[in-house]
């Protein structure tokens, strides 16, 4: 634990004991510190809100200046349960009352283990520690949102109040956070998403269902379109798969049951609902029967991978084929709680920018550098220069992981060679590899600091087998494939969500849902104003009219806040010298300008792709 998570960690037993002078009932369970800060779950029948949240944060400062000491103690298991039993554990004492969260997270802990507890005041609580020296250590501090969170994260436990809040070692740096978080706000892709009129989410579709509007559905199609460019300099081929396969192929792969819980429901033919009905087959006996294979269903696709194993191995291959590169933009579908649903970036149904390549094992290593060069240029594109690689390799001894340890060997080091080669600092993460195989994610920070996971490239040993595809090699024998996964976007859900609040919504233009808006000075240069726009769209470029009867300014500030890249006053002045009145977004008023040649500038610019 860093010096600033030992200080957050130390701010959340303030924020429990200041909750205990308030709500003496109050009963505490979990109080880590996280990335954003740190958070306790508590059970309290008084509903906290943000208006609370004044009240609570003097009692904390009271506690900071009392300066009490972190004490750290060493118990049994059996005198921590004593003290859980007195009402003595993350309590204030005197009630007596059983700390029943605690006592359950310490029925969980093995007998005969020591139990560490830390005192502050008249405050103990479970903790493996580190804390800061005293509470006088904390620096400044501030509480920031409440939100609901099931006990451990099982919706079958009792709901709990999570109280979530930020703290640093000095207030300075405190309000350099307040600023971002309102820089934040106000790049929030929901807003703008709903502002700019990007995207939609409607109930009566489904939480976590996007619907792209036309203006979304610009930005996502010129994504597609960048990246098409690219897949066919490097001899990739297109393909198309349905939304819906069979369960049986699901379980061949493993993504059946072993990623279930993320899975929709399967999906059962209505012949065999009706003969199962017939046999008396309940709901419950139907779902063991799907687990165990015994009835047979469909799944919302969850992967690609799947079938575009059944497209390479729908035909002979070859050594001399190899590599076969099959990509596409294919949706799928995960089930995620409600609770974790975020505007674009966490999604029930997304579309990713998909590719699986079947390589001999001594193409691995260039196709693996071709992928992370892929990436490299996506990230370029958008000035994305700021990034990490993380290495998900498997967790010695965990039972998560199919295959032979000796391809495993031999995928992580293909893995890590080709981390080494990008330049930038990557961090090898036990435990987070794929079930089939390592993976390389790239970690990006934007223009105001936040990372965003994106990119992704993984090697996979294990898939070509459990589907036992093979290859002719050159002694005329079979050989097994190395299959690469590989998204450089991701997802196009998440990456658009990304790119609104890292451009806050002010698109470069070439990717712009709207290029170019003409505002006629009146109707009475409705003509002119129509013969621009057609010259603007017969070059390429998206430009509207606004047809309105506001006045020029109120026309030029809507566009403004449109975020429109170029905005072409017309009037009578234009409309005789055939030429336009330029204001563009990043530098203003620019002046006069000849039709044509303006035109074709613009063209250029679209095609360089500028930011």
């Amino acid at each position: 634990m860093n010096d600033l998570e030992k200080l957050r960690h130390s701010c959340a037993h303030v924020l429990a004991e200041a909750m205990l002078r308030i709500w003496p009932e109050a009963q505490f369970a979990a109080g880590p510190p996280v990335e954003q800060g740190f958070y306790y779950d508590v059970d309290l029948s008084h509903r906290v809100s943000p208006e609370d949240f004044p009240k609570i944060e003097a009692e904390m400062a009271k506690i900071v200046a009392e300066d009490q000491k972190f004490e750290r103690s060493v118990v049994s298991r059996a005198d921590a349960m004593e003290l859980g039993r007195a009402g003595k554990l993350a309590a204030l004492g005197g009630r007596g009352v059983p700390s029943r969260y605690k006592l359950d997270i310490l029925e969980g802990i093995p007998e005969g283990e020591e139990i560490s507890l830390y005192r502050n005041g008249a405050f103990t609580d479970l903790c493996a520690g580190p804390h800061v020296d005293s509470t006088g250590r904390i620096g400044a501090f501030a509480l920031t949102a409440v939100a609901s969170a099931y006990y451990k994260g099982d919706e079958k436990n009792p709901q709990l109040q999570r109280i979530y809040g930020i703290a640093f070692p000095t207030a300075g740096e405190l309000e350099k956070w307040r600023v971002m978080q309102e820089e934040a706000r106000q790049r929030d892709h929901r807003k703008l998403g709903r502002e700019l009129q990007l995207f939609h989410v409607d109930e009566t579709v489904g939480a976590g269902l996007i619907l792209w509007t036309p203006k979304g559905a610009i930005v996502r199609q010129e994504l597609q379109n960048f990246i098409s460019e690219e897949l066919r300099r490097q001899g990739y081929e297109q393909v198309f798969t349905p939304h819906i396969g069979r369960l049986e192929l699901y379980r061949t792969s493993g993504h059946y049951p072993y990623y279930s819980d993320s899975q929709y429901p399967p999906l059962v033919e209505r012949e065999t609902l009706h003969r199962l009905a017939e046999e008396g087959c309940s709901c419950a006996d139907l779902a063991a029967r799907l687990e165990k294979g015994e009835a047979e269903g469909y799944l919302l696709k969850p992967m690609n991978c799947p079938m575009h194993i059944k497209i390479f191995d729908s035909q002979p291959r070859s050594y001399r084929d190899l590599p076969v590169r099959l990509a596409e933009f294919g949706t799928v579908y995960r089930w995620e709680q409600s609770g974790e649903l975020n505007g674009m970036t966490r999604v029930r149904g997304f579309t990713q920018d998909d590719a699986h390549l079947f390589v001999t094992e001594d193409q691995m290593a260039a196709e693996i550098q071709g992928c992370l060069d892929l990436v490299k240029k996506v990230f370029g594109a958008f000035d994305m220069k700021d990034y990490r690689v993380r290495l998900g390799l498997r967790e010695p001894g965990s039972d998560k992981y199919v295959g032979r340890a000796g391809d495993w060997d031999r995928a992580e080091a293909a893995c890590r060679d080709a981390a080494k080669t990008l330049g930038v600092p990557y961090t090898e993460e036990p435990g987070e590899a794929a079930f089939y195989g390592p993976k390389i994610d790239f970690v990006v920070r934007d223009v105001i600091g936040r990372e965003w996971q994106l990119g992704t490239v993984q090697v996979d040993f294990q898939l070509p087998e459990r589907f036992d595809l093979h290859y002719t090699g050159p002694d005329n024998k079979p050989h097994r494939p190395v299959m690469i996964h590989r998204a450089p976007f991701g997802s196009m859900e998440r990456f658009v969500g990304v790119l609104i609040e890292h451009f806050a919504g002010a698109f470069p233009l070439w990717l712009a849902p709207e290029q170019v808006r003409i505002l006629p000075v009146s109707d009475k240069f409705a003509d002119y104003a129509a013969e621009v726009v057609a010259a603007f769209r017969a070059a390429g470029v998206r430009a509207v009219v606004d047809t309105s009867q506001d006045k020029l300014g109120a026309k030029i500030r809507l566009a403004q806040i449109n975020k429109v890249p170029y905005m072409i006053v017309v009037g009578g002045k234009e409309a005789e010298s055939r030429q336009v009145s330029v204001r563009s977004r990043k530098a203003g008023d620019e002046g006069s300008k000849p039709l044509e040649e303006f035109v074709e500038r613009i063209k250029q610019e679209i095609g360089e792709r500028l930011l």
